[in-house]
């Protein structure tokens, strides 16, 4: 692994293992709506992220508008579309997640997490031209193994993941084309453009204001923990590693919420599911082998022929 790399590699592992436990301060508020949950996620995000901006970023602020201003009619243009465009696609994968969560069912919540990675590395791989190894092609192959295993039971469940999993890989892709712009401010940026296009969903269907106060400690851990922290380290990584190899470290994300959901909430697993989360994560160990000898053993990567679109 080149200089520097391993703490992009560690930012997305940390990223993608913290979203496995979502669930847990999630399911303790499920009796509230899940567009409720969705609103004081965004807006309390938004307050302390920009709350953080004002007192500690200013400069970095300044630096991004220099750059923007820069830019050409057209650049301007697109650098406002794209912010756009995945303000939307991060909205509404917290939505359809929350919703997955507390409506459907965890293991088809955790199985989006599965389909994110395969949408993320082919998307990468068409739309940003990254090179893929004959190796890391086989991990793929793995990995689409365990998801046809997977796919054998509810039709819905399956339709509802790749959903899911579509609005995240997309967003993911969003950020790796605007490489130049600070990731927390983006992150500001995108929890603001969210805010907005929430908030008249919000005035249309509020109800009352939450009372309780474990409502407000549970949503303010999920600000900071489980939405602020993990998505700016998601963030930050894309800076130092391609898109497809962040999509299948992403694998880890349904393997904590699976053993989540197993050994915390005692939820059942078949013989079946059990065989596709061991293929999971030897697709997640295949992928990245190189990195992880090097990080590990010492050893220099191999070269491996890579294939290009």
């Amino acid at each position: 692994m080149k200089a520097g790399q391993l703490k992009y590699f560690l930012a997305a592992i940390i990223s993608v293992v913290t979203w496995g436990f979502f669930s847990i301060p999630l399911r303790k508020i499920q009796h509230y709506p899940s567009d409720e949950i969705l609103y004081y996620r965004i807006f309390t995000s938004l307050i302390f992220t920009w709350s953080y901006i004002a007192l500690f970023r200013v400069k970095q602020v300044k630096s991004d508008l220099g750059y923007f201003y820069s830019l050409d009619k057209s650049g301007r243009k697109r650098i406002i579309i794209l912010c756009l465009l995945s303000g939307v696609l991060i909205s509404g994968n917290w939505f359809t997640y929350i919703y997955a969560v507390n409506n459907v069912n965890l293991k088809s919540a955790a199985f989006a997490y599965m389909v994110c990675p395969l949408i993320t590395a082919f998307a990468g791989f068409l739309i940003l031209k990254e090179r893929l190894s004959m190796l890391k092609l086989i991990a793929l192959g793995i990995a689409s193994v365990s998801i046809l295993i997977l796919a054998q039971g509810s039709l819905r469940d399956v339709l509802w993941s790749v959903f899911v999993a579509a609005l995240y890989s997309f967003f993911l892709i969003v950020q790796k084309v605007m490489s130049r712009m600070d990731k927390f401010n983006m992150l500001g940026l995108q929890l603001f453009i969210a805010t907005v296009l929430m908030f008249p969903f919000f005035i249309y269907s509020f109800r009352s204001f939450p009372l309780d106060t474990y409502f407000w400690v549970d949503i303010v851990i999920i600000a900071i923990f489980f939405t602020i922290i993990p998505l700016y380290l998601s963030l930050y990584a894309l800076i130092g590693m391609p898109s497809s190899t962040l999509g299948i470290i992403i694998y880890l994300n349904p393997i904590v919420a699976f053993a989540v959901a197993f050994f915390y909430f005692h939820e059942g697993i078949s013989l079946h599911q059990l065989y596709a989360y061991s293929l999971l994560l030897a697709a997640v160990i295949v992928f990245n082998w190189n990195t992880i000898k090097e990080i590990f053993f010492k050893i220099p990567a191999p070269e491996f022929p890579e294939i290009t679109p």
